[in-house]
């Protein structure tokens, strides 16, 4: 971190990301201003010792990929290191992560600016490239308005433990990427680099992460700090801009009358295996999600109001203004017309906050009028002073704020975002059993066949009667869930309809499944299929999420669909039904390759499912950061889904540290937005699969693969004796839970079994430990045998080359697959296995993992014909070169604090340090779980 990184020094970086001197060097010259600036501020701060620790840290790393010494030479350096030591170390190799993670994002920035001053034509995955295919289609009319009715783009935010960055780190980091921005523009300034050397020492001298465990509270809080930093501003825009060009392009069409960017969240609301999920922190995630959307209207609305100063002498308005300014009785604002219409709105909605917030808001206004009932009334009035302002010679002011203030209103209505629930289906089965035999309905609902239970379900939901009253004598377990289902019911009542927009069903295998959480949403009064017309806001949706449930999926919703009063259900909600597609477990139960197909075999299904029964599907993703939970680049991962598996329509997950790397700050999730909704309508408007009548073959070569993965991953993490023990002593996942990271333990039951084992620490783990084992596993055996077996080897071969060629599915799974690989170190992953005290059991399973390894890049380099695994992703290349041997220190250090720590050392700032490993490797992984 000294001026003269090494990191501008890339032998052979030219020839690995294809990417010129030129083109990179102000990135590396951004990165070597800022090591330097920290490298100063560690002299500063703890002396040239610790500066020489850290710095002879670093050269040594970039020894090691230069291959001058042997990775055990830099082990040793670490060593018996004083932990009062070791401390700082760490903080210097992950502060440098967060500062590379400016650079590359600037240097994604400076790119693509300078393509579009060239000329050239718009990226793919920009909204600009999106419509100029669009316009080359000739699409008809009718077949866009069909295809886009209901359209919905929603990235739900979820918590992720490595995700533990203050809020004070993650604005000084959000202001350091200000000022380099500044710089990006030629302002070379010294006032800017003595700015960035004050915000560097302030991120220096605040802890990085907290040292109790991570809250909920602490999590709401996390996930609402990306509106505040680019939701509020940059959501209302995309979306107004995107109905403005499709309605240009079709102004026959009534397109997107409901904005078609809507963010959610699973932040309070996800309680599958938390028990800290209670109603009161429902109330909380809703609340505190309400708060922030009525603070932003405010000061929209105190700004709206001194910014329409006219006055009444020299302009003229409509009556309706005239009528809304009436009530306000300010002689001061006499003469001012829309300044009183202004204050009028601005003081019913804080009558509004006053009754439905639980706390009463900042820059609200008394003038004793009555409340806005619904985010609509509330539109109206904005909307009268928009025509009025159009009306009379005003139309760029209306074009202004009031603009982006209706269409935020539009979008965040009273509640700013959704809050799904989630619950796992053997919990509704314990709560309706005890309901059900406390209310004399059945004894033994658990004991019933499938049929019975079905059966039993459906005449409960025909009537209005409440199983239970006050008093009753229920387990701990049916009061909380009933307790957090009817405090979900009241934040529909209070913030309106989308502010619990579904209940999630995890693990759901059956009709029953679904008919369970049906009866506790009519038990907390939030459904009422009674009536010819059944009342439901909430919407029921199934979580398919092994391979094997995923293989039923459709069976499964064609059985409840043929059900009157479920398909009665899903009808009173616009025929719509969404399903959410689990890629974490698919891929924990039966591996990368297995999953990907299952999950691919599952949407056809369900497409044809939906088909046969003419309702809407939606589809919600349940992907994570790491590929090896569903992540990879949004954009080719959506046009590689199956033909009508879009449709207008698409939900999923955004994760961890993955967030901030997507939605720290505006321009970032304009970026990451547009690429969202771009490939949405591109999926949903052309043929992305481009398989015509090679669909057949493909599908059928994919299922002969996917068996194979499957039976190549299960040999290994299901059948080999001890592989849970040496999954436990070679990476830190005891350390998860042990040591309070997230606010939500590790497994869902108390046990040790891989299927119980959640999915973040599963991924997690492996990520920590540099294998990256559930993103490629099974896969190169899988390939290998497949053109080993055939009548023909070559003909193996040239099947799995026009497959990828052909099909952005498969090239997807190869590619997502390679970046993985890239960013896995079986050399690092070797000093992992070491902490594994039973040599024969290390030798075996690390020994099928170097063999796995090894075939699956060999597979990788005979199907793509590339030698190198980021041939098509140079950014990707740019990072992995410039920055991953200063991982190389956080991955020695984690090893020799994790074989103190089960020594017994009980060192607080061993704990940390592990901790602070931990959080240093995800944000320079930046998709670690």
């Amino acid at each position: 971190m000294a001026q003269n990184s090494e990191v501008l020094a890339p032998i052979g970086a030219v020839h690995r990301t294809q990417v010129g001197r030129e083109a990179t060097e102000p990135m590396r010259e951004d990165i070597r201003l800022l090591g330097a600036i920290l490298g100063d501020t560690i002299r500063e701060q703890h002396g040239e010792t610790v500066f020489d620790l850290v710095e002879r840290a670093r050269v040594e790393s970039f020894r090691v990929r230069r291959s001058e010494i042997d990775r055990a030479e830099l082990a040793e350096l670490f060593r018996g290191i004083d932990s009062r030591d070791a401390i700082p170390v760490i903080r210097a190799f992950t502060q440098f992560a967060l500062l590379a993670n400016v650079a590359e994002d600037i240097h994604r920035e400076r790119r693509r600016a300078i393509h579009v001053a060239a000329g050239e034509p718009p990226q793919d995955s920009s909204l600009a490239a999106t419509y100029a295919k669009l316009d080359a289609a000739d699409l008809d009319v009718d077949s866009v308005a069909e295809a886009l009715a209901g359209a919905l783009v929603s990235p739900v935010i979820t918590a992720h433990p490595t995700e533990t960055r203050r809020r004070t780190v993650f604005d000084t980091q959000h202001r350091i990427t200000e000022l380099m921005r500044q710089r990006a523009t030629g302002d070379g300034s010294a006032e800017i680099e003595s700015e960035l050397r004050r915000q560097i020492l302030t991120m220096w001298q605040t802890a990085l992460i907290r040292l109790s465990r991570l809250k909920i509270s602490d999590e709401i809080e996390t996930g609402l700090r990306y509106y505040q930093a680019a939701f509020l501003e940059v959501i209302p825009q995309v979306n107004a801009e995107v109905r403005a060009a499709l309605q240009h392009r079709w102004p026959d069409a009534d397109l997107l009358a409901r904005p078609i960017l809507r963010p959610g969240s699973w932040i309070g609301g996800d309680r599958d295996g938390n028990p800290n999920v209670t109603a009161a922190i429902v109330r909380m995630a809703t609340g505190n999600a309400a708060e922030v959307a009525f603070a932003h209207y405010f000061v929209e609305l105190t700004a709206l109001e001194r910014e329409l100063s006219m006055s009444a002498r020299l302009v003229r308005i409509t009556d309706e203004v005239a009528a809304l300014g009436q009530d306000c009785h300010d002689a001061a604002r006499a003469d001012e017309p829309y300044r009183r219409a202004v204050r009028v709105i601005h003081a019913r909605l804080t009558a509004t906050a006053v009754e439905i917030l639980d706390r009463r808001p900042d820059h609200g206004l008394d003038l004793g009028l009555p409340r806005y009932e619904t985010p609509a009334q509330l539109l109206a009035d904005l909307d009268a002073v928009d025509v009025s302002l159009r009306g009379h010679g005003s139309a760029p002011l209306a074009d202004d704020r009031l603009a982006r203030l209706r269409e935020a209103l539009r979008v965040f209505g009273f509640h700013l975002s959704g809050l799904d629930m989630r619950q796992n289906s053997d919990v509704h089965e314990e709560v309706v059993a005890e309901l059900f035999a406390w209310a004399g309905v059945h004894p033994d609902y658990a004991g019933l066949a499938e049929a019975e239970r079905v059966e039993l379900l459906l005449g409960e939901l025909a009537t209005r009667r409440p199983l239970t009253g006050g008093g009753a004598g229920l387990s701990e377990l049916a009061v909380k869930e009933l307790d957090i289902v009817r405090a979900a019911a009241r934040a529909v009542r209070v913030f309106g309809p989308d502010a619990v927009p579904n209940y999630v069903i995890s693990m759901c295998r059956s009709v029953s499944d679904l008919l369970e959480a049906a009866v506790l949403l009519k038990e907390a009064g939030l459904l009422d299929a009674a009536d010819e017309r059944p009342y439901c806001p909430v919407g029921i949706v199934p979580l398919f999420e092994t391979i094997e449930d995923l293989q039923r999926g459709a069976s499964v919703m064609r059985d409840a669909l043929a059900l009157p009063l479920y398909r009665a259900l899903v009808r009173a909600r616009g025929d719509s039904q969404e399903v959410m597609l689990g890629y974490s477990d698919s891929n924990k139960d039966g591996g990368y390759l297995a999953a990907n197909w299952a999950l691919y075999r599952a949407e056809l299904d369900l497409v044809e499912m939906a088909r046969q029964t003419r309702i809407r599907l939606r589809l919600f993703h349940g992907r994570g950061g790491t590929v090896g939970r569903g992540g990879g680049p949004s954009y080719d991962a959506i046009l590689a889904q199956p033909p009508g598996a879009v449709r207008g329509s698409l939900r999923l997950t955004e994760q961890g540290e993955v967030i901030a790397a997507k939605y720290a700050e505006p321009r970032l999730a304009r970026r990451n937005l547009e690429t969202l909704v771009a490939a949405t309508l591109e999926s949903t408007l052309l043929d992305t699969e481009g398989l015509g009548e090679f669909a057949d073959t493909a599908y059928q070569v994919l299922d002969d693969l996917a068996g194979r993965a499957q039976r190549a991953y299960a040999e290994l993490v299901h059948q080999t004796p001890g592989f849970v023990d040496y999954f436990e002593a070679s990476t830190p996942v005891s350390e998860i839970g042990a040591l309070n990271i997230g606010s939500r333990p590790t497994s869902r039951k108390p046990t040790t079994d891989i299927s119980d084992l959640r999915a973040i620490p599963w991924v997690l783990a492996w990520s920590q430990s540099r294998v990256m084992l559930p993103g490629w596993y099974g896969t190169g055996s899988a390939f290998e045998q497949f053109i080993a077996d055939g009548p023909n080897p070559a003909e193996g071969v040239e099947v799995l080359r026009e497959l990828y060629r052909r099909w952005p599915f498969f090239a997807t799974v190869l590619s997502n697959m390679a970046q993985v690989l890239a960013k896995s170190d079986l050399g690092l992953a070797a000093r992992y296995a070491e902490l594994v005290e039973d040599v024969a059991l290390r030798e075996l399973v690390f020994g099928k993992i170097q063999d796995e390894h090894r075939r699956t890049i060999v597979m990788h380099e005979l199907i793509t014909g590339q030698d190198d695994l980021l041939a098509d992703n140079p950014a990707l290349a740019r990072s992995v070169f410039n920055r991953f041997p200063y991982l190389e220190p956080l991955n020695h250090l984690q090893v020799e604090l994790l074989r103190r720590y089960r020594s017994g050392d009980d060192d607080e700032r061993v704990q940390r340090g592990i901790l602070l490993t931990m959080s240093g490797l995800a944000s320079a992984l930046r998709n670690s779980g």
